[in-house]
């Protein structure tokens, strides 16, 4: 089973998103996974809006976790982006989410999807982490809090 920050590339890593609006956010995310892991980019943002729709994936502590599982990407990755000013992501407490994490794998690596859904989940919980994720000014330095804490 990959680590996080094996399934999460540098160039994944947006240390200001542009967007300040969850479908945009998602798009823009989206784009930072390239061609490599994306088969089909609109399918995959179809896939990621329709888990949205089903439920907010703002997991609060200013955190969300957008992801889907879909034939649309050819392996399992994330992306990650932040924003200093948040984003309505409808999050249980309500609050914006600064911390943003899209989680992608293909149909068939259901257990994989659900490890690394828990693995983040887990991860985002403890403050120092999400702390530390929104002092880091480099992607390598984001890299490094979850090879710290892994």
């Amino acid at each position: 089973m990959s680590t996080i920050s094996e399934l999460l590339p540098a160039e994944a890593v947006m240390l200001q998103l542009e967007s300040t609006e969850k479908v945009a956010v998602i798009k823009e995310l989206t784009r930072l996974l390239g061609s490599d892991v994306v088969a089909d980019e609109k399918a995959l943002l179809e896939a990621v809006l329709r888990r949205e729709n089903l439920e907010s994936t703002g997991i609060g502590m200013g955190v969300a976790l957008p992801h889907a599982r879909t034939s649309a990407v050819r392996r399992t990755a994330l992306a990650f982006g932040r924003s200093e000013n948040g984003v309505d992501f409808s999050s249980l407490d309500r609050r914006p989410s600064h911390l943003v994490f899209l989680i992608v794998a293909p149909e068939d690596r259901k257990t994989e999807y659900i490890m690394t859904l828990a693995r983040v989940s887990k991860l985002l919980r403890r403050e120092e982490v999400r702390s530390e994720l929104s002092r880091a000014d480099t992607a390598e330095a984001i890299l490094e809090v979850f090879r710290s804490h892994e």
